[in-house]
C-alpha cells in the first residue's frame, strides 16, 4: 500500500489514522511547490492532483474520508462502524456536516494563518478573517452545544468524525480562531491530541 501525502490538514487526517491503527504503507511525500502533484503520471492517480491518495493493488482512492473508511475496513477497526448502519449514519451526518459547514467555518482563518505561509501566498487578510468570524460562532456554536456531556462526536467513542472535524481546529492557536468562548470543543480537541497519532502525524 502507498499513501501520498502533502503536509496539509486533509492527508494528516489519514496519516494519523494509519499511525493509530497500526497500518503498514509506504508513504511517499510530495512537495506542493515543485509541480509534483501535477505530473501526468500522478493525474492518472488522482485527477484532482491534490493530496492524499491511496494506491492498494488496484484500489485507487482520493478523498480523505473515503481513505479513512477503508483503512478502517482494512483494519477491522470500529472507529468507521461498518457492521452497524445506523451508527454509519451517524458518522455520515457529521462528515457531511464537517464538509458543508465546519470546513468553511473554520477554513479562512486556516487558509490565511497556516496555507498561505506555508504555500507563500503572502500575509494573512485581517478583512477576510473578520468576514468569516460571524459563520465560525455560528458553527462553532453548533458543535459547542453537541458536544457538552460528550468526549467525542459521534457514537460514544472515537471514530473518523473526530479526526474530520478536528484537522484544521486543532490549530486554532496558530491560525487565530476565536475558540476560547467555547470549552467542550477546546477539551474535545485537548482530548484528541493525547493520542500520540494525531499529536504527531506526520512520517519521519
Amino acid at each position: 500500500m502507498q499513501i501520498y501525502w502533502i503536509k496539509a490538514q486533509a492527508p494528516l487526517r489519514v496519516l494519523a489514522l494509519c499511525k493509530h491503527l497500526g497500518v503498514q504503507a509506504e508513504f511517499i511525500h510530495l512537495d506542493p511547490t515543485d509541480g509534483s502533484l501535477k505530473t501526468q503520471d500522478y493525474a492518472k492517480l488522482n485527477p484532482n492532483k491534490k493530496a492524499p491518495t491511496l494506491v492498494d493493488g488496484e484500489t485507487v482512492l482520493w478523498e480523505a474520508s473515503a481513505i479513512m473508511v477503508y483503512l478502517c475496513q482494512k483494519a477491522g477497526s470500529d472507529m468507521w462502524p461498518a457492521n452497524n448502519p445506523a451508527e454509519q449514519v451517524e458518522v455520515i451526518k457529521w462528515l457531511s456536516w464537517n464538509d458543508c459547514h465546519w470546513m468553511e467555518a473554520v477554513g479562512s482563518c486556516y487558509f490565511e494563518y497556516i496555507v498561505k505561509p506555508t504555500f507563500n501566498l503572502g500575509q494573512p487578510d485581517p478583512q477576510a478573517i473578520e468576514a468569516s468570524l460571524p459563520l465560525l460562532h455560528k458553527y462553532a456554536g453548533v458543535l459547542e452545544q453537541h458536544l457538552k456531556g460528550r468526549d467525542y462526536v459521534a457514537c460514544g467513542r472515537l471514530t473518523i468524525a473526530d479526526f474530520q472535524l478536528a484537522s484544521m481546529a486543532r490549530y486554532w492557536q496558530e491560525s487565530h480562531m476565536p475558540m476560547r468562548d467555547y470549552p467542550h470543543i477546546l477539551s474535545w480537541l485537548n482530548k484528541l491530541m493525547q493520542l500520540p497519532a494525531w499529536a504527531q502525524p506526520w512520517p519521519r
